[in-house]
């Protein structure tokens, strides 16, 4: 996999020079800004189902303050109700825990196959690599997860894993993975990996799913898709596993009224995905399909220390629609392999350095113009624009800024409390000293140019001479 993470001080570097490289790749940005723009094009037809969109965002970002609120309530309630329908729950602290529950699990069903449906939160845990080292064989079966898995990539978009690819691109692929036809169209790919696939749910002990939504007062699982893989890697493999961060909670089965259409709408336009489907445990008494056994690994990783900031908590009520992803101009240019971690786009620039390390990838809340319209266009109107910012604030206040930048901005407040120091230096001296010092800025853009005086200096010999 197209990973970086966790590689120390060459996080940044890496990040500066993939983002060169991307942003002056103009097939790259063809390929992108082709697919969004069919995205912006059905966007607008899922939102005619509603006659007051603002309304129905605004009570679908209460819903979720409120889940956050009481989530250690919410959380106990959820696991009671599972219990109870004999599911078993599983609390994971970090990426470790969750990986040793899954080996102890895989181990005694002596798994040798295991199929997966598209889960970000499996991809934050590193499950396949994971997986390959204890001789278990995880497949993809999300059509985009399973391309770019079979091309060794990450996926590239928090919906569309396979958003920078061509199918032209996909044509060659399986033509080198799998023997097909370079010139195979959508319709013969898509047949072939459905066959392909069709055998790996026979042969799976194990089927994992992330989860959309966890619903307290039921203690379910919503799961939404549209190629019913994620059905069928949840009801025919004997054992079924689920893995969510804690903050995919709301609070009761009548919300999902509210954010099944919105999750539809603006992550792929539609106003309904096409399988919608409730998870409430395993196989009962009475009942003729489903898995055996259901376990469900409740994640945090990081998720309380967000919650622990009242103003940093309002990122988890994110629904992961990537409709911040499509609106961002930095991620349009530069794309999701870019930003070296799970999370891409303006909510991941925002949560990484929260779920990680801020000193570490604060470099990825800088890598934002602030426009606002990741704000804009929030399923559940969080404020991401003031968030990048309040990261931005929380490095200095941690005293995470380099010690070039620290003296720069003392120099700087030095210059601006007294009128008379600026005015002693020169347009030339100006120069040499901020383009100096803004060398950043100086490789991609023209010199910064001060004139020899200053506004001040000329007004006041204005009225001189006056």
């Amino acid at each position: 996999m197209s990973r970086i993470e966790d590689n120390g001080p060459e996080i940044k570097s890496t990040f500066q020079a993939r983002s060169a490289v991307k942003a002056a790749d103009r097939e790259h940005r063809r390929k992108i800004n082709f697919n969004i723009g069919r995205y912006d094009a059905a966007v607008p037809k899922g939102k005619a189902q509603y006659t007051d969109l603002m309304s129905a965002r605004e009570r679908a970002k209460n819903r979720k303050w409120k889940a956050l609120e009481n989530l250690d309530r919410l959380l106990e309630d959820f696991e009671a109700q599972l219990l109870k329908r004999g599911a078993k729950v599983i609390w994971a602290e970090d990426v470790q825990q969750a990986q040793a529950a899954i080996r102890k699990i895989c181990a005694e069903k002596n798994c040798k196959t295991l199929v997966k449906s598209k889960s970000m939160v499996t991809e934050e845990i590193h499950l396949n690599d994971f997986l390959q080292t204890i001789g278990v064989d995880s497949v993809e079966t999300d059509l985009g997860e399973y391309i770019q898995q079979l091309d060794g990539e990450a996926p590239y978009h928090i919906v569309t894993p396979a958003m920078h690819k061509s199918k032209e691109d996909v044509a060659k692929l399986f033509a080198e993975k799998l023997g097909t036809d370079p010139n195979a169209t959508p319709t013969e790919l898509t047949l072939t990996a459905r066959a392909i696939l069709r055998e790996k749910y026979r042969q799976a002990e194990i089927g994992v799913t992330g989860a959309n939504f966890l619903i307290a007062d039921i203690g379910g699982i919503a799961v939404t898709e549209n190629e019913g893989n994620a059905r069928l890697s949840c009801a025919w493999p004997k054992t079924h596993i689920v893995i969510a961060g804690i903050e995919k909670m709301i609070p009761s089965l009548v919300d999902l009224d509210l954010f099944w259409p919105l999750l539809a709408t603006y992550g792929t336009g539609q106003q309904l995905t096409v399988y919608n489907t409730l998870i409430t445990g395993p196989k009962q008494s009475f009942e003729t399909d489903g898995p055996e056994e259901m376990y469900v690994i409740l994640l945090d990783n990081g998720r309380t220390q967000i919650l622990a900031d009242p103003k940093q908590r309002e990122s988890l009520y994110c629904i992961r629609c990537g409709a911040c992803l499509n609106a961002c101009p930095v991620y349009k240019n530069i794309g999701g392999h870019t930003y070296g971690t799970t999370y891409s786009g303006p909510i991941g620039s925002v949560i990484t350095p929260n779920l990680k390390s801020l000193g570490e990838w604060k470099h990825l809340s800088e890598a934002s113009s602030l426009c606002g319209n990741c704000t804009e266009v929030c399923a559940v109107r969080i404020n991401l624009h003031e968030l990048l910012l309040h990261n931005r604030h929380a490095a200095v206040v941690k005293g995470e800024a380099p010690l070039a930048e620290k003296l720069t901005w003392k120099l700087w407040r030095q210059g601006m409390l007294h009128r008379s120091w600026m005015n002693l230096a020169t347009g030339r001296i100006k120069n040499k000293v901020v383009n100096g010092l803004a060398k950043g800025w100086t490789e991609q853009r023209g010199d910064l140019e001060f004139p020899n005086k200053s506004f001040n200096q000329l007004w006041k010999e204005r009225q001189k001479n006056r």
